[in-house]
Parts: structure tokens; sequence; C-alpha cells
């Protein structure tokens, strides 16, 4: 069989955003270094089973739609990005559990430290929220978020000296570096295919993510993704990240919530979501994530609130 001629597929948006540094928090960033790919090449891959070629774009952008709606994965796995970020080493503990990407990062054994830290700034200090151990609610005050922000600043600058100190009496660097924040910067060059990467944004990118990292990944998806391959991007946002599943309990739910409260409310009852406390209903995370989607969608709760 006769080689066929194939052109390099690209994508003129994300070709001019080359190595082009997004600022993310204080001293942080994000650039592409190479990508392979784009909406085309994800065409491209699911008509190969018969051999049938890219066809017109709006063809293509509802082929596309298509797949990620009903979860046809393998197609967005020909396409991939090569990143270049700087990131606090909080938020990279969160970012590299992520494990299907390929990464290189550098390594404070071999090279000194990045001497920059993630400063937060007096009004961003964040208060622990009550009902979600893993996360937040609300600020402090300016005076006390300034008084934060000053030992802070403190705090980074003694340890930096300290680090620094143990590098000029000769101080291994593997051991002098054991003492540095978290907060400390460091990088990497973070490779991953499109359908894992969607995955990643989907998660990060999400109210509940940690506000840090939720910077980072939403450079990610609407600076460079959203260039990149725009269809599928579009796909993203429409039935994945804007969208709301329902499982088996709360299709039911809601079917019964139209026809009859107290249907809803019997049934409700039968999947165990409405047992009582001593100060009314006990916390069921279940019913809690129900009760918000039917506060989006203006419906009343059949039981209260």
């Amino acid at each position: 069989m006769k080689a066929e001629k194939l052109s390099r597929a690209g994508s003129p948006e994300l070709d001019a955003i080359l190595g082009k540094t997004f600022p993310v928090l204080n001293d942080g960033f994000v650039r592409v270094v190479d990508y392979m790919g784009n909406d085309s090449t994800i065409v491209q891959a699911a008509r190969v089973s018969y051999g049938d070629g890219t066809k017109k774009v709006s063809q293509d952008r509802g082929l596309i739609r298509y797949l990620l709606r009903h979860r046809h994965t393998t197609p967005f796995e020909m396409c991939s990005v090569t990143l270049h970020v700087r990131v606090p080493m909080d938020a990279w503990r969160q970012w590299i559990r992520h494990r299907t990407a390929s990464v290189n990062e550098i390594s404070t054994r071999y090279s000194i430290a990045i001497d920059a830290a993630q400063q937060t700034d007096p009004k961003e200090w964040r208060i622990q929220a009550i009902d979600n151990k893993q996360g937040s609610d609300g600020f402090v005050d300016q005076q006390s978020g300034q008084a934060l922000t000053d030992q802070e600043t403190e705090l980074h600058n003694t340890i930096r000296g300290v680090y620094n100190g143990r590098l000029e009496q000769g101080i291994a660097r593997e051991q002098a570096r054991k003492d540095l924040p978290l907060a400390t910067y460091t990088e990497a060059y973070w490779k991953m295919d499109l359908h894992n990467l969607l995955h990643f944004l989907a998660l990060r990118m999400d109210s509940h993510a940690q506000k840090e990292i939720r910077d980072y990944a939403t450079i990610i998806g609407e600076e460079i993704v959203a260039k990149w391959v725009p269809s599928c991007w579009e796909a993203f946002l429409d039935y994945r990240f804007n969208s709301t599943g329902m499982s088996r309990m709360e299709s039911e739910l809601l079917a019964a919530i139209n026809l009859d409260n107290n249907q809803a409310i019997a049934l409700a009852k039968e999947f165990g979501w409405l047992e009582e406390g001593k100060n009314g209903l006990k916390n069921h995370r279940e019913r809690v994530e129900f009760e918000a989607k039917l506060i989006d969608w203006n419906i009343e709760i059949p039981w209260g609130k």
C-alpha cells in the first residue's frame, strides 16, 4: 500500500500562544511547550473504523459532541499537550495525583530551590468551612488578614535564610531543602492527553476545588484548551462541566415530585434519606446534594429545608 502524504494537524490559535506565559497567583505561570492534534484529529480517530475522512465542520462538531456526550473517550486520547508550569508545592501535591500524565519536575537534589513562595493577599485568608472538612467558607477581616500576611512574609524570609545558610556551609542540597515550606514554587513539564486533561479540568475547575489549583485549571481551560480544540471545549462545557448528573434514586424522586410530594417523601424515606436526629433530619450527603439540584431547578423540596 502506497504511503499517503499527510499534513500535521495544527491549531493556529494555539500556535500563536506557544511559549506565552500566563501568570497565576503571585509568581506562578502556565505555558504551552508543545501539542499534538486538534478537533479534526478527534474526528479522524473516530471515523477510522470505517475509513471515512473529515466532512463538513458542522458535522465534525456534531460528532465531537456525540462522542463526549456518550463518553466515547478513545478519540480524545489522540490529542495531547505539554505544559510548563510553575506552581506552589501544596497545590502541586493535588495536581500530581492525576497519574495519567507524563511529568518531569525540577529536582532540588540537583538544583537550588526556586527563590519564591506563594504569598497570600491580606484579603484572601479563608476561614475553615464547618460542613466541609476540606473546604473554606468566607474570609477573615482585613486587620487579621494583614497580620497573617506579615507573619507569612517573616516566616518565609526566615526559612529561606536558613536554607541559604545551609548551602553556604556546604550542606547537601537534598538535606538542606527539608524545611522549605509547601508554599515554595516548583516547576515541571506536564504532558497529558486530551481525555485525561478534561477529567483534570472537570475536577480542578469545580467550585469545590482549592482556589489555588482552581486558578491554574481555569487558565489551562479557558486560555489554552478553548483555543486548541474549540468544538471539544464547547462540548465539554455543555455535557460535562456545566451539566448535572442524576442517580437512579434522584430520577425516581424527581418523577415522584412531579406527581405527588407525599409519594416523593415516602420514596425518600425508603432510600433512608429522611432519618430523624436530635435536631431534625440527620445530615445525609446524597439528600443534601439532591436538594441543591432542586434549588438550582427552582423546584420546591418536598420535605422542607
